[in-house]
């Protein structure tokens, strides 16, 4: 169980609403691992160390919640929400399944200019595996897939991996922590991007696949262990 007391959950600029730099504060909290699944999240503890009220962290807790961070347990309260294999596994189906077809769909309508930002984004990518910190790293990967998304016109697809981010986000903490894989997780976006760029469906659909079922089995093999 993580120390909460012990957490530096301070507050930076006031640029976003309040709300939501409680909730990107905890939100990263729990995808770095500082707050593990079943932590108990004390509505007066989380006031204290965030010097907000007690309705702005409910909010926050609320809307955690419904991202699938947070779960409210009877007699004990809101905790961070467990992950579990079972779980991930229906991520990891679901990612399989969208993911690839956005690739397939990319490879087939991808001009000069998307072949350019996708190249920006594995960039982007290797300077934060070389250099840059965890978020870093989680936020370039999200541009990629944007970019995959958005070119392939499949934008309500795109919605649906969005309302999974936090939890994708969270298993790939997962596995860019572990460093039993054959395949490194960069060359498996150079790979996704390669067959993109030379115009080959087929080969990013399976590029994609091979990505994902790599992942899948470091998180079970990480989760199955913790559990």
């Amino acid at each position: 169980m993580a120390d909460v007391q012990a957490l530096d959950l301070r507050l930076d600029v006031q640029i976003t609403p309040l709300r939501m730099r409680v909730v990107e504060r905890l939100r990263q909290a729990i995808i770095a691992g500082q707050l593990a699944g079943g932590d108990r999240l004390v509505e007066r503890t989380l006031c204290d160390l965030l010097g907000v009220s007690r309705s702005v962290v409910r909010e926050a807790i609320r809307y955690l919640e419904a991202e699938g961070l947070v779960e409210t347990v009877p007699r004990i309260g809101p905790v961070v929400a467990r992950l579990d294999w079972p779980r991930a596994r229906q991520i990891y189906d679901i990612r399989r399944l969208l993911e690839a077809d956005a690739a397939a769909a990319c490879a087939r309508r991808a001009d000069a200019e998307v072949r350019a930002r996708l190249r920006a984004a594995l960039d982007r990518i290797t300077a934060a595996f070389d250099a840059g910190p965890p978020g870093a790293l989680l936020e370039a990967t999200a541009t990629f897939y944007e970019v995959i998304f958005a070119a392939a016109g499949q934008d309500v697809a795109w919605e649906i991996v969005q309302r999974l981010n936090s939890r994708i986000s969270r298993l790939r903490a997962v596995t860019l922590a572990s460093t039993d894989r054959s395949i490194s997780g960069r060359m498996h976006m150079e790979r996704i991007c390669d067959a993109i760029c030379r115009g080959d469906p087929e080969g990013a659909s399976a590029a994609v696949n091979a990505h994902l079922r790599d992942a899948a089995d470091i998180a079970r093999r990480s989760l199955q262990a913790a559990d």
